[in-house]
């Protein structure tokens, strides 16, 4: 067996915030707020696992910003008030009494929501129907809707949201940073991929123009959460969208991570199949290895099918900071302590996330 890279369980600095290692739970929507978008027990009870277990940096799933647009999923868990954001601070407590870190993932679903208490319809770049069908584990089916392209006004209440969102992560519920979700086919993403972003304005154009609301974001985010970090995820393939890769290949990756550095973000969250494999046809380096190498002095987490020993390695020899683990944690809450004493994980379990991917009963009753 593969011995565990020690580096993995050494402390890490992400700016202002200290990690007592470089294993992080990887964002994973689990629709298990209430009907109102509130964090409950259970959430809470689930969350805690993860730093109990070991993991140094516990990431949220993906938190809805505003009332308007932003909610993607039946029993998303949202952030849009001070009621939301009070309800989120158990969840911090319980993360925090296993110093671990707890960082809010704040998203705007775009073109891609299936279910939004506030209003009827999506919204997006351009008034195109995403590809793929609605999740069904998400309470989804059928077609996308065919959302409503965005006016200026409604991109400027979408960046406002983001930032008060964000704003009320770190002064109510008390978050130590916070991601912006800019991966997986969600409303940034949607921005930033050419069939997606159909427009000939300042928000279209070449792979920068399409990156610039992704830009406004962070500048809004960082303006409001003082010296916490601020993060971005960022991915090729998207939820309804699997495989798909940048156009402009590793010329778009320069441009993407460069902007991002530029932009003057704490980390980038890099998230792809197998986060050590070659991003781009007849190009050797992965994206975390091209993100290494056009944002040097940004702290980097990579996730994407890591497991065990072995591919803990790879993905620090491709260039990452720190590894984020998403399904293999959900079938070992303990998976640090399991790498650390040379135990095999446990197999994930497709049922977890079936027929609807909420936190399971057997998931909050399993041992530690």
């Amino acid at each position: 067996m593969t011995a565990l890279n020690p580096r993995i369980v050494t402390p890490f600095d992400m700016g202002a915030l200290k990690l007592k290692n470089r294993m992080a739970l990887a964002p994973m929507t689990r629709v298990s707020a209430s009907e109102s978008g509130n964090a409950t027990p259970a959430m809470a009870r689930y969350y805690e696992r993860f730093a109990r277990g070991g993991f140094g940096l516990v990431i949220t799933e993906g938190i809805y910003t505003d009332r308007q647009y932003a909610q993607g999923y039946l029993n998303q868990p949202g952030i849009t008030d001070s009621e939301q954001a009070q309800a989120w601070r158990a969840v911090v407590e319980a993360i925090h009494r296993h110093e671990s870190a707890a960082i809010a993932q704040i998203m705007h679903a775009g073109a891609l929501s299936q279910a939004n208490r506030f209003v009827d319809q999506s919204a997006g770049p351009s008034a195109i129907r995403p590809k793929g069908e609605q999740m069904k584990f998400y309470h989804g089916a059928g077609a996308y809707r065919v959302p409503r392209a965005m006016s200026d006004e409604a991109i400027a209440d979408a960046i406002e949201g983001f930032a008060q969102a964000a704003e009320r992560a770190v002064e109510i519920a008390g978050f130590d940073g916070v991601e912006i979700h800019g991966a997986n086919g969600y409303l940034l993403d949607q921005f930033m991929t050419d069939y997606s972003n159909q427009r000939d304005d300042r928000w279209g154009g070449d792979v920068r123009q399409r990156l610039s609301l992704t830009l406004e974001v962070i500048a809004a985010v960082k303006k409001v959460v003082g010296h916490l970090p601020v993060g971005v995820r960022i991915s090729q393939g998207k939820v309804n969208d699997f495989e798909h890769t940048w156009a402009g290949g590793a010329v778009d990756a320069q441009a993407i991570f460069g902007s991002l550095s530029d932009a003057g973000v704490d980390f980038i969250h890099v998230t792809e199949h197998q986060a050590w494999q070659p991003a781009f046809i007849g190009n050797e380096a992965s994206l975390v290895t091209l993100a290494r190498r056009y944002a040097p002095d940004v702290a980097l987490i990579a996730n994407g099918g890591v497991q065990d020993a072995p591919t803990v390695e790879r993905t620090l020899q491709a260039g990452a900071d720190i590894i984020a683990v998403g399904k293999a944690a959900l079938a070992n809450p303990d998976l640090v302590q399991r790498l650390i004493e040379g135990r095999a994980p446990e197999p994930f379990e497709p049922s977890l996330l079936a027929p609807i991917a909420h936190i399971k009963d057997s998931e909050l009753n399993q041992a530690q």
